[in-house]
């Protein structure tokens, strides 16, 4: 069966054959050879050479783009090409008979033009052998080929000069060589051979890995796919690419179908066992259970991703496999975010890791021990170039001092994976620039900027996440929650608790933990105590068993607050405590820190306002260093209260220098609080600010904090909550 001049039969039981595009390619290269080295410029040869390696490795293309990219190299020589496959199409049989005949002159002479075993010479003699093997009845066809795809280039020629120039050139500078595979010029080829179907594969494999938006269109790729697939069903990679391709559009039965079906191929084909003797077979068994089980974690499927799971680590303890424990233990950690019943296999693993040695945060390490492990692999990454892991452990480091509470650090993680030109381009000449890495750093880049109150360069962040991670795209969901988090935390600053309200249904569908946390903050600062306790006390247990310490202390400090905003001090001193134990145990600075703050002010309450005053001094450095700017103006409000409180009992004189300096410090709040457009802050600072004021007997600052707080307070009832009642 022969189609466009091309054998379907034993599709890859040859490296190549001829077809009417690669004779084309083959008049190109015998043009190249003929022309003298003073008619062609250098710069014109060394743009034809950079053109050779496409156009033999990628699928065919029509003949008028052909020449359209012979002749953006160099005009004289798309001219000639274009005449000599003229005559060719024009004339006779024997026309293509003789051009075939004359191409093993460039192997002959002392100095050959082409050397047998360079990139081309082995095209050529790919191509005279292919040639040699056709029978009289293909090589007719393949000549009926050939004149067809000259007529039908002729009518595109035709049709481009028709078209206004102007449209033309934007034609032109769509059509990139260097970009991915495009539709029509897969479209226009038959069936691939096996070096252009290998570089199509690894071509779009590499796209949807790194730059989702140039890679073919989710239905274009399956189409092709499905071709290939049709001349040689046993195809694995071509299985592979169609999971990839399945996976973009949450299909889970053809993701499913296809991954299978490409580990059952892979053992059919022994292409394991050849490679790794008899360990082959073995090996595609975990790997298939560690994908499957991949495949179902990410669609949700969280007991068949466990038993998939659980299968993969007995074959890999069974082949002494540790790259593939390995990886099940990244799992392992996963499943057990997902699930609370995981997180007991999970502990046996980690156990093991730590008897290797391996580096955990949530194990309490210091910050210097941990970032020297991690060192001692950036050392074997950077030796052996390789960028993708580079690109991870710059964005784990980035999220490791967010933890740790060094947001300046984090930043200047994140700035460096995002100036880092990547050391592996894919071969369309796009940078590593579209992996997760990438979104997470953007994502965490995005929240430092929004804490820091600068909020149109956290959107133009996130606009710019927007356009690189599609919303269909796989990553997406990293800057759809960091978008709703942002919005949530600005409404909650604005007193807009209604719309702070709506978002949660929207953080609650993309991290269930993280939307029953902010709905309980929601219920709290609606005076709803009796709902957000009950939200906090579930959620706590559930994070207690999932040993999610980060939350815990979250919860414990909003558990804390609920208490004395129902005037109940006392009882929020032992949560406190408890608070502060965990963080102190795990190394979290920031979470500590903020732990001191909520204790200081709980003694406040309790009429201690001494000792409040030294346990700021504890915490308020960290604080102004590196954390958020809402939590700056919290620190020097409470400041400000604790030194009005302790001036009670003081002499008149150091009691008014006392209510100065509580003065200056609120003013320092209140810039804070701006930055944020916290507005009900604002309100308290403006109302603590007015009693000052008259204390002091400045009236007429008294009555601008007097005016100012009752514009706010018309704009933003307190739902009865007594002023000054929370941190």
């Amino acid at each position: 069966m022969m189609t466009n001049g091309v054998v379907h039969a034993n599709l890859f039981g040859i490296k190549d054959w001829v077809t009417p595009y690669k004779i084309a390619v083959l008049v190109l290269l015998n043009e190249m050879g003929r022309t003298g080295e003073g008619a062609v410029s250098l710069v014109e040869r060394r743009k034809l050479n950079q053109l050779l390696l496409p156009l033999l490795q990628g699928p065919d293309i029509t003949l008028s783009k052909l020449y359209k990219l012979i002749e953006e190299s160099c005009p004289q020589l798309a001219n000639s090409v274009q005449i000599r496959i003229k005559l060719m199409a024009e004339g006779e049989l024997k026309d293509m008979e003789q051009f075939f005949d004359d191409l093993s002159d460039s192997f002959s002479g002392t100095e050959p033009e082409v050397h047998k075993t360079s990139v081309v010479g082995l095209f050529l003699r790919h191509m005279i052998l292919a040639y040699s093997k056709l029978s009289f009845s293909q090589v007719f066809k393949l000549y009926t080929a050939l004149q067809q795809y000259f007529q039908n280039g002729e009518k595109k020629s035709v049709e481009d000069a028709d078209m206004d120039r102007e449209d033309a050139e934007r034609q032109m500078e769509k059509e990139e060589l260097d970009v991915s595979v495009r539709e029509e010029e897969v479209s226009c080829s038959g069936p691939l051979s096996q070096k252009q179907a290998e570089f199509f594969l690894s071509q779009q494999a590499a796209l949807l890995k790194n730059d989702e938006t140039k890679a073919l269109t989710p239905a274009s790729l399956q189409k092709e796919l499905n071709n290939l697939l049709k001349f040689n069903p046993d195809f694995a990679e071509a299985h592979y690419l169609s999971y990839l391709n399945n996976l973009r559009v949450q299909d889970v039965f053809s993701s499913t179908h296809s991954l299978l079906h490409y580990f059952d191929r892979l053992i059919l084909t022994g292409a394991e066992g050849k490679s790794n003797g008899e360990e082959g077979y073995g090996r595609s068994l975990r790997y298939a259970a560690l994908n499957l089980a991949a495949l179902h974690c990410r669609f949700g499927h969280y007991q068949q991703a466990e038993l998939a799971l659980q299968e993969a680590i007995r074959i890999a303890q069974e082949s002494n496999d540790h790259v593939c424990l390995q990886h099940c233990l990244s799992w392992l950690y996963v499943l057990g975010q997902k699930r609370a019943d995981s997180y007991v296999l999970l502990e046996h693993s980690v156990k093991k890791a730590v008897h290797f040695g391996l580096p955990r945060a949530f194990a309490g390490k210091t910050a210097n021990k941990l970032m020297d492990a991690l060192k001692d692999s950036d050392l074997l990454h950077w030796k052996h170039s390789l960028s993708e892991l580079i690109d991870i452990s710059i964005a784990q480091k980035t999220a490791i001092w967010r933890l740790y509470g060094r947001s300046t650090m984090a930043l200047q993680q994140a700035q460096m994976l995002l100036s880092m030109n990547s050391l592996e381009s894919v071969n369309a000449g796009v940078q590593q620039n579209n992996t997760e890495s990438f979104a997470v750093a953007l994502c965490h880049l995005a929240e430092l900027h929004a804490e820091q109150g600068c909020f149109t360069a956290a959107a133009e962040v996130l606009q710019h996440l927007k356009e690189r991670f599609p919303p269909n795209s796989q990553h997406a969901q990293l800057w759809m929650l960091c978008d709703q988090k942002i919005q949530f935390d600005r409404a909650m600053n604005d007193g807009k608790f209604h719309l702070a309200d709506s978002l949660v249904t929207g953080i609650t569908a993309l991290n269930g933990i993280e939307g029953v946390y902010r709905k309980a903050v929601v219920k709290q600062a609606q005076n709803q105590m009796t709902e957000a306790h009950k939200l906090l006390q579930k959620l706590l247990t559930y994070c207690q068993k999932l040993k999610n310490t980060e939350m815990v202390i979250s919860v414990l400090l909003s558990v804390a607050e609920l208490y004395w905003r129902s005037s109940s001090p006392t009882i929020a001193m032992p949560v406190l405590l408890e608070a502060l134990a965990l963080s102190k145990e795990y190394r979290l600075q920031y979470l500590a820190s903020e732990t001191v703050l909520n204790l200081a002010y709980a003694q406040l309450i309790l009429g201690i306002p001494e000792q409040a005053l030294t346990l700021l001094h504890m915490a308020i450095e960290p604080i102004l260093a590196d954390g958020a700017i809402l939590d700056k103006g919290r620190a020097m409000f409470l400041v400000s209260k604790c030194q009005v409180a302790s001036a009670a009992s003081y002499d008149p004189v150091k009691r008014a220098e006392a209510l100065e300096a509580a003065v200056e410090n609120l003013n320092e709040a209140k810039n804070y609080f701006a930055k944020v457009d916290c507005r009900e802050r604002i309100r308290d600072v403006a109302y603590f600010q007015a009693r000052l004021y008259h204390a002091l007997g400045k009236t007429q600052e008294r009555n601008q904090c007097a005016m100012v707080f009752r514009q706010l307070h018309q704009e933003l009832p307190s739902h009865g909550v007594p002023l000054i009642n929370h941190l």
